[in-house]
């Protein structure tokens, strides 16, 4: 596999966490946006911590520039200002289209879009009563990526767990996949192999 620069969104959550970890191990170079660089905890020669808010279209900028793709991994938390990932993720794609970067590969959530079948009862139930705004939040975000002209990949893990890097999951466009827990390292595993992968190009694959 060939090394890419990547822009990294998200990079202190857990997926994110393991995004850094995997790239740098697979000999890529990561520029990471992060609020707090505290919360990374990993240094390396190769990873180029950049202080600031996804908001802010300067430190979105500077973070992308030189990089040959980027991957949004953002997520809703107590600390962070509504719609967060949606309105992130248009502040990421202005940018991209300014610098001429052109490799999109955002996370999601299966549940999202044309995947509301694949997930069980009860979380359809959280998906309209306690998960409502991230979810909606999550909604907005895709159609920001799939309008953005960009080469898109959304990728929609299960239920994420912190589990091991095992290697073993199932992936793709097959309506039949529901959503059961991933390990965040597999699902990591599986956004890097999109770098040099475009068989779902302008497609969302579920992972679990």
């Amino acid at each position: 596999m060939p090394s890419h620069r990547l822009a990294l969104f998200g990079a202190t959550g857990g997926t994110g966490r393991q995004i850094v970890t995997q790239a740098l191990e697979a000999g890529h170079t990561v520029q990471a946006l992060v609020r707090d660089p505290a919360r990374l905890a990993v240094h390396h020669p190769r990873l180029h911590v950049i202080t600031g808010n996804v908001l802010d279209p300067d430190a979105v900028e500077r973070t992308i520039t030189g990089a040959d793709a980027v991957i949004v991994t953002l997520g809703n938390t107590a600390n962070n200002p509504d719609w967060i990932v949606s309105e992130g993720t248009k502040v990421i794609v202005a940018a991209m289209h300014k610098l001429g970067v052109r490799r999109l590969i955002v996370i999601s959530s299966l549940g999202v879009g044309d995947s509301r079948d694949q997930v069980p009862g009860f979380f359809k139930v959280l998906m309209k009563t306690a998960l409502k705004k991230p979810m909606e939040d999550k909604e907005r975000q895709e159609q920001i990526v799939t309008a953005s002209g960009l080469d898109w990949t959304i990728v929609r893990p299960g239920g994420l767990t912190n589990g091991p890097r095992t290697g073993r999951y199932r992936a793709g466009l097959d309506r039949s996949i529901v959503a059961g827990q991933v390990s965040r390292a597999d699902v990591a595993e599986f956004v890097l192999r999109q770098l040099d992968d475009l068989t779902y190009l302008h497609k969302a694959p579920a992972i679990t």
